[in-house]
């Protein structure tokens, strides 16, 4: 049975009379809350491919693909937070291996000022320099340029006649900087993904990204290659496979010295593509484009800038249900006849090629022999094929490192990507206002909102239970329960959040039907991703779509599709408290927890929040770039908040309504004692209206007492 066919079947038997004539189902019929995440990303993802197919189809003539081309490479900077200014590289050669036909010199540089890189050099020993030169980006290898395939790669190039620099990535090989017990490269879940990814969430805040970083260092290592005295500075280029693929599309669409280069199994999937599967083909933080959905912009722009130079685009088909998502075939070949008409426009139709391994994700053997003929023809000009990889042979790892303790950070006392990061963040202005709030949140704004009563059930002492569901954003429905006394109180309605979701304590004798038998009006409700509003799997082979069914990978394509979950969050909250209003009541606000971020921000945006009590919050955005090992949910990161506002200057900025923070806990989960918590609150504790408490109490007591 179809996807439709099913709901039709299930359409007419909870709803019309249908084929065999049944009485129309007498029950709740509840919405379909699982799909509701899904589906609003869905729309999201839509507009966002509407809006790059039609910019794409405008593209007829060279001069139109020419604009096109600039605006590719300043949305990129956009995005990623713009580029440094280049420092002294400061390079030095520590050490040398000769082998046959080929000298590879032990190199490092910096990126930054105390950002260093360990790097490969393998310099032909035969032939006539200057030598053609290859920068070789890596894929998300724990041993970096140590990698066998990787080596081989570089070994088969410079034995014919390439001069090749291969650089540790970021938090790979001898750039570890989470390092775990001995044996242990990373202790971070993942290794290099997570490598990349825990600093790479916390550069968000301070308006810049992981892969600016990384782009970065891809940038200075090709300014080392080009500076060698035996480059040919006129035949430049550029390969890589998997994550150093994806870095190759990265630097094709910034650097324009490269004369070709070549993609393996590089992410060739758009994220706003056809048959969209939520929360989409995120990634590794460095391959998240966050806010490119509205702007019409995603993975595939990175090759137009590139075009018409050559481009050979190699994937592996298994990928498909393997280390990508479905899309990557489905969307990526369709993608590519796309570029191939832009080549086309520009008369070059032949210097750009897709290629294919059926085997899966790797450099293997059948694809470096594509790599060797593709540079021989591109930058050698030669027409003579490679059958056959001879003479490689990989070195023992720690053959190849340039630090004797296999470890820049070690080595060289030099920066890592938190330092960096925490420095940067400590050199913002202190935030002073909430102006941009909305503007942070991409916020969207709920339409008038009604609580829609389902049905109403009697419970024990006269209390009522009604089911709720109140519209949000268009196809976002939240469903709450309220729990109404026999006699009313004339304090506020309480509307309680919880990351366990309201479905936590309904029963007779809990916390909601206490607070109701004690004349407080309770309304529990679930916010997107939290509860019954938890989203449904979508399709695909099962270990990418486990993998991916996260509330971070949600985060990530929220971020993404330009709608943080954080600001869907806030909405969801705004359209409750609307809801609530009706009638004439008060609402009083409390939340626990992982609902603490949103609701402050709630509250900040709608006065109509009489009071609000929050327990176990994050205290503070800033928190989070201050602790190496945070732990705290990418589902509330604001790219740039740091640069406009934060959590305790929200607080403060809520007088005269009352505000209590009951046990708040920094990034890592830890609970402030409370003269930590009087610093951190001081200017709304100056104001007299913030109120604090040492424990995250979520008790009736506690409760009750913000609606008297």
């Amino acid at each position: 049975m179809t996807v439709s066919s099913r709901r039709s079947f299930l359409g007419g038997a909870l709803g019309a009379p249908a084929l065999f004539g049944q009485a129309q189902f007498p029950g709740v019929q509840y919405s379909q809350y699982s799909r509701c995440l899904p589906d609003y990303l869905r729309k999201l993802a839509a507009a966002a491919y509407q809006k790059r197919q039609t910019a794409l189809g405008a593209l007829t003539t060279p001069a139109l693909v020419k604009a096109r081309q600039a605006w590719v490479r300043q949305t990129l900077m956009t995005i990623i937070g713009g580029f440094p200014e280049k420092s002294p590289l400061n390079a030095r050669t520590v050490g040398s291996l000769e082998r046959s036909g080929y000298r590879l010199e032990k190199v490092v540089y910096e990126s930054l000022p105390g950002f260093h890189i360990p790097a490969n050099l393998y310099i032909p020993t035969v032939g006539k320099p200057p030598f053609p030169a290859v920068l070789f980006q890596l894929g998300h290898s724990g041993n970096g340029k140590a990698y066998e395939s990787y080596q081989r790669a570089c070994q088969g190039l410079v034995k014919q006649g390439f001069l090749v620099l291969a650089f540790d990535p970021m938090g790979q090989g001898e750039r570890i900087y989470y390092p775990g017990v001995p044996g242990q490269r990373s202790r971070l879940e993942g290794g290099a993904d997570g490598e990349h990814t825990t600093p790479g969430r916390q550069m968000l805040l301070t308006g810049t990204s992981s892969t600016q970083m990384q782009l970065w260092d891809a940038v200075r290592s090709l300014d080392y290659l080009a500076s060698h005295p035996l480059a040919d500075t006129a035949r430049l280029a550029s390969t890589g496979q998997s994550g150093g693929g994806t870095l190759t599309m990265l630097l094709c669409a910034v650097d324009e010295r490269l004369k070709t280069a070549a993609v393996f199994s590089g992410n060739t999937e758009n994220v706003a593509c056809r048959n969209f599967l939520p929360p989409g083909s995120t990634d590794d933080a460095e391959q998240d484009f966050v806010g490119s959905g509205p702007l019409g912009f995603d993975r595939w722009d990175l090759f137009y800038p590139f075009a018409p130079k050559p481009m050979l685009i190699s994937v592996s088909d298994k990928d498909s249900f393997g280390t990508y998502s479905p899309n990557y075939l489905h969307d990526g070949w369709p993608e590519f006849q796309k570029l191939a008409g832009i080549y086309r426009v520009l008369g070059a139709a032949e210097a750009v090629r897709w290629v294919d391994t059926p085997l899966p994700h790797g450099l293997s053997y059948d694809s470096r022999l594509q790599l060797y003929n593709w540079m021989l023809r591109h930058l050698k000009g030669e027409t003579r094929t490679v059958t056959e990889e001879t003479g490689t042979a990989p070195e023992p790892d720690a053959a190849l490192c340039v630090t004797t303790q296999a470890s820049t950070v070690a080595a060289f006392a030099g920066e890592t990507p938190f330092t960096l990061t925490k420095a940067r963040a400590a050199g913002l202005p202190r935030a002073t206002k909430d102006a941009s709030l909305e503007k942070l949140l991409r916020l969207e704004r709920p339409a008038a909102s009604v609580a829609k009563v389902l049905k109403a059930v009697p419970t024990a002492g006269g209390v009522s239970v009604e089911a709720l569901e109140i519209a949000s954003a268009p196809g976002v429905v939240l469903p709450a329960w309220r729990f109404i006394p026999r006699q009313r109180a004339a304090g506020p309605v309480l509307l309680l959040l919880h990351p366990g979701g309201r479905n936590r304590a309904w029963h007779e004798g809990e916390l909601f039907h206490r607070l109701a038998l004690g004349g407080v009006t309770v309304c529990a409700a679930d916010l997107r991703g939290i509860g019954d509003l938890m989203p449904e799997f979508s399709g695909g082979a099962p270990g990418y779509t486990r993998a991916h069914q996260s509330e971070e990978d949600y985060a990530w394509g929220s971020l993404i599709l330009g709608r943080p979950l954080a600001g869907q969050r806030v909405t969801d909250i705004l359209a409750l408290a609307a809801a609530l209003r009706q009638g004439g009541h008060q609402v009083a606000l409390a939340a626990y927890g992982a609902t603490a971020v949103p609701a402050i921000c709630a509250a900040a945006l709608d006065p109509g929040i009489a009071r609000l009590y929050v327990a176990g919050g994050l205290s503070s955005f800033r928190s989070l770039v201050e602790i190496e090992d945070y732990r705290h949910s990418l589902a509330d990161f604001l790219p740039g908040v740091l640069g406009q506002t934060d959590l305790p200057e929200l607080v403060a900025g809520l007088a005269p309504r009352p505000v209590t923070i009951g046990g708040a806990v920094d990034a890592a989960g830890q609970r402030h004692p409370l003269p930590s918590m009087k610093e951190i609150y001081a200017a709304g504790l100056q104001r007299g209206h913030v109120s604090l408490r040492a424990e995250p109490d979520w008790s009736e007591e506690i409760l009750r007492s913000l609606c008297l």
